[in-house]
Formats: structure tokens, C-alpha cells, sequence
């Protein structure tokens, strides 16, 4: 079968004859082969991030973030499709995935 990815979108094919994941904008399925359409659109999330200053001072902060991969990159694209593509974008796996990368480097900078 033969599949072609709109412009905002990319094909990650798995299965026969492909080592990990492979991304093209078009391209034969063959037999074995699983084929999962995602969309490169950036996706905003919402979190209040509960943080404490250098000083111990109890914070929260609200914020919203913009996500979506670098798509001059592959390697970028290759994360995304593995991490993010396979659940729906506002999925509570996504979302508690995104918001703790998100409030650990938060943390980190607040503290410093």
C-alpha cells in the first residue's frame, strides 16, 4: 500500500525489514510493516509549576508551554514520533510526561 503524508505530517513506519523507526513523508507499506500517521503542529500545555526559590520560598507558577519537534531535525522528529506520536497529544500520558520534564527544569533554574 502506498501512503502520503499531508504537509503538516509524517509517516513512522515500524515492523519487517526496519531496525527501530523509520520517518518519511511517503512510502510503500509493505506486508509486516505498520504504518502511524502524526501530526507535527505544536500542541500548547497549560501547568501551574509549584517551585521553591533559592531562598525556600514556596512559588507557583503559571505557565504555558508550546510543544512540538524541531523539524530541520531528525533526530528531534525520531524522539517525537516514539514519545508523543503514539498517544493522543492530550492524552494524560502526554501531558504528565511533558509536565514533569517541565517542572524538573523549573526546579533546577528556580533553585539557581
Amino acid at each position: 500500500m502506498y501512503k502520503v503524508a499531508k504537509a503538516s505530517e509524517y509517516l513512522a513506519i515500524t515492523g519487517a525489514g526496519i531496525k527501530d523507526i523509520k520517518l518519511k513523508k511517503k512510502a510503500w507499506i509493505l506486508p509486516g510493516q505498520s504504518c502511524r500517521v502524526f501530526d507535527l503542529s505544536p500542541e500548547n500545555y497549560t501547568f501551574e509549576v509549584q517551585a521553591m526559590s533559592a531562598e525556600k520560598l514556596p512559588f507557583v507558577l503559571p505557565a504555558v508551554f508550546t510543544i512540538g519537534p524541531r523539524v530541520d531535525d531528525h533526530e528531534s522528529l525520531l524522539k517525537y514520533a516514539k514519545l508523543i506520536s503514539p498517544h493522543r497529544k492530550h492524552s494524560k500520558h502526554v501531558i504528565e510526561l511533558v509536565q514533569g520534564i517541565i517542572e524538573g527544569e523549573t526546579r533546577v533554574l528556580a533553585a539557581s
